[in-house]
């Protein structure tokens, strides 16, 4: 049998839950292996200690697993996905009677997604490094202490790459809820930073 050319990630991931759905345990390892990555650094925002972090992907590919043949492909496979994700990391954090907590660890992966780091480690100087750490500690610090919701919105948007619309469909609230949320988290941050950058940083934050 001869399947039709797979141009974008979309159709692949089509393929391989429809492979999945029809006994191909294999076509699963290769989803996993492909987002697992992804799913635990969003992850890791919610419930922050790495363990716990892995047990609660693990346990969100458990659940996708037994959940797929209800998939339809109304929306991308890993958007789905992370919306699993999302909801048990939040079960996770209830069933502990936790919430989210805050820290301050600066992480060198998060700074590559944003242009202040990035053009300030181009200058490799003694006060140029150091200014590098107060940006990384201070968006990081800032990430930290907004709301889950606002976070949570702005990691999907700016690390994951996701659009609105699948930001939308992940969060399950409307378009417009979440361009307000970006907003109201590149805002929070921006103040935070203009002190270091001197700027009224319009590009992005």
């Amino acid at each position: 049998m001869r399947y039709p050319i797979l141009t974008t990630e979309r159709d692949i991931d089509k393929r391989l839950v429809e492979r999945v759905q029809q006994g191909d345990k294999m076509a699963f390892d290769l989803l996993v292996t492909k987002y697992q990555r992804k799913l635990f650094r969003l992850v890791l925002r919610l419930v922050t200690n790495q363990t716990e972090a892995e047990d609660v992907v693990q346990e969100t590919f458990i659940k996708a697993y037994r959940a797929l043949n209800q998939f339809r492909g109304d929306s991308a496979f890993y958007t789905w996905l992370y919306r699993i994700g999302i909801n048990t990391a939040k079960n996770f954090l209830d069933n502990q009677g936790r919430r989210v907590p805050t820290s301050t660890d600066t992480s060198a992966e998060q700074m590559e997604s944003y242009e202040e780091g990035e053009n300030l480690r181009d200058i490799d100087t003694p006060e140029s490094m150091l200014a590098s750490k107060q940006i990384a500690l201070t968006v990081n610090t800032a990430m930290d202490e907004l709301p889950e919701d606002l976070r949570m919105a702005l990691s999907l948007r700016e690390i994951e790459g996701l659009s609105y619309d699948e930001i939308a469909s992940v969060m399950d609230c409307p378009i417009g809820t979440v361009r307000s949320r970006i907003f109201r988290a590149r805002e929070s941050i921006a103040t935070k930073l203009r002190p270091l950058l001197g700027t009224t940083l319009d590009k992005r934050w």
